[in-house]
C-alpha cells in the first residue's frame, strides 16, 4: 500500500477513534474521554497499527487509560471495520505517548529562562 494512502488510513483511524472516545462508546471506566490519540501508524503490510494515546492528565491516568483501550481493542476494530471498506484490517496496538506534556514543559521552561535573562539585562542595564 502507498505511503500517501497509509497516511490517510492512520488519519481516518485517529478520527474513529477519537469520536468513539467522545461518544463515551468505549464502556470500559478506565478509559476517558480527555485522552488524546495523537497519531496512529499504519504497518506497510496492514498487519498491525500503533496508537498512540496522551493527555494533559496524570501518567497514572493515562497509563490505565491505555490498559483500557488495549482491553477494548476487538471491540474498537470490530466497530471501525464495519465503517471501513479495507480488504484487510490492522491489529490497533494501544502505547501511552508522553511527549505533547514533554513538549509542553520544555516550552514552559524555555519561557522561564526567557524571562530571567530578561530581569537580569533590565537589572544591568539600571
Amino acid at each position: 500500500m502507498g505511503q500517501y494512502r497509509l497516511e490517510r488510513l492512520g488519519q481516518q483511524l485517529q478520527q474513529e477513534i477519537a469520536t468513539m472516545l467522545l461518544r463515551h462508546e468505549i464502556k470500559d471506566p478506565r478509559v476517558s474521554e480527555f485522552l488524546t490519540i495523537s497519531r496512529v501508524e499504519v504497518a506497510g503490510d496492514l498487519s498491525c497499527a500503533k496508537v498512540y494515546v496522551s493527555s494533559f492528565m496524570d501518567d497514572n491516568s493515562v497509563k490505565k487509560g491505555v490498559e483500557g483501550l488495549k482491553n477494548a481493542a476487538g471491540f474498537i476494530q470490530s466497530s471501525i471495520a464495519k465503517k471501513l471498506s479495507i480488504y484487510k484490517f490492522p491489529k490497533l496496538n494501544f502505547v501511552a505517548d508522553f511527549s505533547m506534556k514533554d513538549g509542553y514543559k520544555m516550552v514552559k521552561k524555555l519561557n522561564q529562562l526567557e524571562s530571567e535573562d530578561r530581569a537580569e539585562k533590565s537589572d544591568e542595564e539600571n
